[in-house]
């Protein structure tokens, strides 16, 4: 695992929490990579450096995509959802998080 370069106070308000999909779960299943929900001013390194700190795994790769939020219509107003960042972390071989029961495996 690499050396703590961040703050523990930040690297707890990195990570907001996994994405529950049918994608994110065919992805964890394939390729232990899991998809998480992070803070929009997350950097990979910081990503990268929570994942290792919260769930005590060794963590190859991050992805990172920006999503747009949907614009919303109610009647004649048009608002729009925040937009938000979303992390596609990569585990080393042979490592596993079991999202379903908050427990780490």
């Amino acid at each position: 695992m690499s050396e703590l370069k961040f703050s523990q106070e930040r690297l707890l308000k990195v990570i907001l929490g996994p994405v529950v999909s049918e994608k994110a779960t065919e992805l964890a299943d394939a390729r232990s990579q899991f998809v998480f929900r992070v803070s929009t001013d997350a950097t990979k390194a910081e990503i990268k450096s929570a994942v290792e700190v919260l769930f005590k795994k060794d963590v190859d790769s991050v992805q990172v995509v920006n999503v747009k939020g949907k614009k919303k219509r109610t009647g004649q107003r048009i608002g729009q959802r925040k937009n938000w960042k979303k992390a596609y972390v990569c585990l080393k071989p042979g490592q596993d998080i079991d999202l379903s029961t908050g427990e780490v495996s």
